[in-house]
């Protein structure tokens, strides 16, 4: 067995309490790293991961230090070493691959600039031999014509292509280990299947060691050799990942288990009640006894040691014991037959056309969404699924009054223009349109306080006082089970769920008739977005509301969506229910997107059905997916609209194929080498 490269020993760090207390963040954590090895890191937001990666590399953030323990790499005590030599590690020896490659690169140089700014800081190469480097290296990570991706911008480079490039960038120095930091969140589905697949040859082939911090369960059983898992500052379980994943011995990652959607079952995930104690907060027994189902007196009291079950080491008194499961929630419908919002013939367009080119009578370029008609009914879910760039988004803001439409129209069941912009909607149509933002850090006003954002709609739609609409936005928050106490609170104060539940409770004062959801949990963890959906969930029901719900996570949008409309380049490749449109016969791009979709079994391979591949048009003629498709019909699939084939009641697929023959794709066979 090759030694150890990474190795932490009963590592302890945190801050001095202005009482000068020892407020520890991590506690006595020990792992080991081989080269060649990937270890998982998961837990919930505030578990300590990003900071235990960090650790390994001898950073620590302002305010922090080292209580006891130790972090060696490759020989080294990086914390004992002078900063200078530190240094020369990173990034040599050790890099870190942020969250978000379009923020790590520099936005004004181009990618093989980025790149040789490393080897001149890691090398003694020429500039003829860096150059040779650069091109080596993004043909390293399979990038296409590594010659011209070196002249783009990352502006150009579609996200797993930018990520791709910041892998190269990392590789520069002849790194040892990678350290990862959720670096597929926020990406497509079929684009984060290609990146897992390239991270994984690229451990096996280069013998490079691997940190992979994540939330996302269904990634880390791709990736990792090993997992650990983290609450509340410690490891409260480690081992192989298939057996972690399979038998859970730690009732903390049951519950992560739990909180994770299926495609397979179209219910709402158990979330775990309940919030982790307060960062650097005393702690005395178990850290999750406040939410343990099987929780006892000793638990409270005494801290359990780890506890070795097999392969596996859970820091549980119960580790031998299954843990019980929670029910999913079955989704009960309200849909009538009465229409909340109807799309006709709708075209979006983000161009704007220079006089010289009007003038010089030249084509214009395809819109950006292009004929696209779908209704949505009272107290019904239609969710918009597709990679980035399909449309989603553009739709909701068309809807909103963002981005007018270019043709057709949008109404309102009252019959209300929505093709208006909001400056000229009345305040009824305004207030019955209503949008959950991604980002809430971004959607809320940072200078405000909770009362202050709910109180706004509540007085701009119901004409209440300040005074009755303080009492009105108590009971919002009620509703989305926060307390009262949060109403003097400034945005960031709260958690990033407590965030995502403020734009919830602000969409709702108004009332809506219609709520459009914009990948509202994508940056979540898996139970808080177990909890926000149970959450939206339970607020239709009570009030009736109608949602479109767009996201890039397919078991999110099979969990909460009656119906459902796949996108493609802004066209609709398929829609119907959503039992239909999870089952064959698929559309060839959403058997794509299933085929990528990845399990918390570690066996089960995604089936990359279509390359990685960014257009950044939409083809003028034909299938929108003519260009990626495994299935094109020759030139028909150039020239021809597909047509819209209805499948079963309500299920329409547009394609050239037949039915047999849809019903064939997805089968293994199909799966191009990744």
């Amino acid at each position: 067995m090759q030694p150890a490269l990474i190795t932490l020993d009963g590592l302890e760090l945190g801050y001095r309490a202005p009482d000068g207390r020892a407020a520890p963040i991590l506690q006595g954590i020990s792992l080991e790293l081989r080269p060649g090895e990937t270890l998982g890191i998961v837990g919930e937001s505030g578990s300590g991961k990003s900071t235990v990666a960090l650790a390994m590399m001898g950073y620590l953030r302002p305010g922090l230090g080292v209580f006891s323990g130790s972090a060696f790499f490759d020989g080294h005590d990086m914390f004992a070493l002078p900063e200078d030599r530190r240094a020369a590690l990173r990034g040599s020896s050790i890099a870190l691959i942020p969250q978000s490659a379009g923020q790590a690169l520099t936005p004004t140089l181009r990618i093989g600039q980025q790149i040789d700014e490393a080897l001149v800081l890691h090398t003694n190469l020429n500039r003829a031999a860096r150059h040779a480097r650069v091109i080596e290296l993004l043909a390293k990570v399979r990038l296409p014509s590594p010659e011209d991706i070196a002249e783009r911008y990352p502006h150009e480079l579609s996200g797993g292509q930018q990520q791709r490039a910041a892998v190269a960038m990392a590789l520069a120095g002849n790194a040892k280990a990678l350290l990862l930091d959720e670096p597929t969140t926020g990406l497509d589905v079929t684009t984060q299947a290609h990146i897992l697949e390239f991270l994984r040859k690229l451990a096996r082939e280069m013998g490079v060691a691997m940190v992979y911090v994540s939330h996302d369960l269904g990634v880390i059983a791709r990736v990792a050799d090993r997992v650990a898992v983290m609450y509340a500052g410690q490891i409260v379980e480690d081992g192989p990942t298939a057996e972690v994943l399979r038998a859970p011995r730690h009732p903390y990652t049951a519950g992560l288990i739990a909180s994770i959607p299926r495609l397979d079952d179209p219910a709402i995930p158990a979330s775990m009640p309940g919030v982790p104690p307060r960062v650097g907060a005393p702690i005395t027994g178990c850290a999750f006894a406040d939410r343990c189902p099987q929780v006892a007196d000793i638990c409270r009291g005494t801290a359990p040691a780890p506890r070795r079950v097999g392969a596996t080491s859970a820091r549980c008194h119960f580790a031998e014991t299954e843990t019980p499961k929670r029910p999913a929630q079955r989704r009960m419908q309200h849909v009538s037959g009465d229409k909340a919002l109807v799309l006709e013939d709708v075209a979006i367009s983000y161009r704007r056309p220079s006089w010289l080119v009007r003038a010089l009578a030249r084509a214009e370029p395809p819109a950006t969404v292009e004929r696209v008609s779908l209704s949505l009914q009272k107290g019904e879910t239609l969710g918009l699924v597709g990679e980035s760039g399909s449309g989603k988004s553009t739709i909701l803001r068309a809807i909103s009054g963002l981005t007018p439409p270019e043709r057709g129209t949008i109404q309102l069941g009252t019959g209300a223009d929505l093709g208006q912009p909001p400056r000229r909607r009345s305040r009824d149509t305004l207030r019955r349109v209503q949008m959950i933002f991604q980002n809430a850090d971004g959607a809320l006003n940072p200078r405000q306080t909770i009362a202050e954002i709910l109180s706004a709609p509540l007085r701009l739609y119901g004409g209440l006082g300040r005074r009755a609409a303080r009492v009105e936005a108590e009971q919002l928050l009620a509703q989305v089970r926060l307390p009262a106490a949060h109403l003097d609170r400034f945005p960031g104060q709260l958690s990033g769920g407590e965030k995502q539940r403020i734009g919830v409770a602000r969409a709702f004062a108004a009332n809506p008739d219609v709520t459009l959801c914009d990948e509202v949990t994508s940056a979540l963890d898996v139970s808080v977005q177990a909890a926000a959906l149970a959450l939206l969930t339970r607020l239709q029901a009570e009030n009736g509301s109608s949602y479109i719900f767009v996201s890039h996570d397919l078991a999110v949008v099979r969990a909460v969506s009656d119906r459902v409309a796949v996108l493609y380049q802004g066209r609709i490749c398929e829609i119907g229910p959503a039992a239909a449109v999870y089952a064959p016969p698929y559309h060839p791009y959403t058997s794509t997107l299933m085929g990528a979709v990845l399990s918390t079994d570690p066996n089960a391979a995604p089936r990359l059905l279509a390359d990685d591949r960014t257009e950044r048009a939409p083809p003028a003629t034909g299938c929108p997916f003519q260009r990626r498709c495994a299935h094109r019909i020759g030139p028909l699939c150039d020239t021809d609209t597909p047509p819209a084939r209805q499948i079963g009641d309500g299920h329409y697929i547009h394609c050239h194929l037949g039915q047999a023959e849809l019903a064939a794709l997805g089968e293994p066979e199909d799966a191009i080498n990744a």
